[in-house]
């Protein structure tokens, strides 16, 4: 198996609120692959999925049921920490709820957390130890 992550699909309660959320508020482009049911965004190299929790949870063959805390978070790495501050503005101001204020941060960097309007956890981060390539791309150090 390939080390990599072709598609992140999040299970959404109102794909129409999910959708103006993160194309509207946060400006992102959907692709033509979708229909009236799902919508995909190309990210870089990796692609983003808006789909019902019944019909993701349906899918899987799996019950539906909602907890507080998934245990997982998405990630934005920031080129620096000002951008950090303007992307959590723009999600707060989209319709996000911003659960963590950015702050300096243990390991060197600076981060904040906001959910989506289905609770989706993302963080923004700038990583002083990481580059960010122009087209957004995250390079770890060797």
């Amino acid at each position: 198996m390939d080390q990599r992550v072709s598609l992140i699909t999040l299970g959404v309660r109102d794909l129409a609120r999910a959708r103006a959320f993160y194309l509207d508020g946060l400006g992102w482009t959907a692709s033509g692959a979708g229909n009236e049911s799902v919508t995909f965004i190309q990210m870089n190299g990796v692609a983003l999925g808006l789909w019902s929790r019944a019909s993701l949870a349906e899918d899987a063959g799996l019950e539906d049921v909602e907890g507080t805390f998934s245990g997982i978070s998405l990630a934005y790495n920031a080129r620096d920490r000002a951008e950090v501050d303007r992307v959590l503005a723009q999600a707060e101001a989209a319709g996000g709820r911003i659960v963590q204020p950015a702050r300096e941060v243990f390991w060197g960097g600076y981060s904040g957390y906001f959910t989506d309007p289905d609770g989706h956890l993302w963080e923004v981060a700038w990583n002083p130890f990481w580059e960010v390539t122009e087209d957004g791309r995250v390079i770890l150090p060797e």
